[in-house]
């Protein structure tokens, strides 16, 4: 019973505060969300549109034809996600860049630390 009430919670916090955008940093990413919206509404539109129109045909063609007509739409979706996921990997590869040259003049530092002691 507390799980659900916490799930519940979430959900209102994430209605509440809207949806998350991924890449919000740079005009581009802005662009990709956007296209990604319209790259949606566009499976919507082609497989309504498609099922209305082949609907007196009969049900079962309607359903397959709705199917034919969202795939364009889905195919931009799916190019969308995969520039999506390329821009996030490219930004962790930096962060783990910086990160690991930070441990390396760190590790650096040490050894001459070490070095001078050893010295003295």
């Amino acid at each position: 019973m507390h799980r659900i009430l916490q799930s519940i919670q979430w959900a209102q916090y994430k209605t509440r505060n809207g949806p998350e955008m991924r890449l919000q940093r740079s005009t581009l990413g802005i662009l990709i969300n956007f296209l990604l919206g319209v790259a949606w509404a566009f499976v919507l539109i082609g497989t309504l549109y498609t099922f209305f129109s082949y609907y007196q045909i009969g049900f079962f063609s309607s359903v397959m034809m709705s199917f034919l007509g969202a795939l364009p739409g889905l195919f931009f979706v799916i190019l969308l996600e995969y520039l999506i996921v390329g821009m996030e990997r490219l930004e962790e590869l930096k962060k783990q860049t910086s990160l690991l040259e930070e441990l390396l003049r760190q590790n650096r530092q040490t050894a001459l630390d070490k070095e001078e002691a050893g010295r003295s």
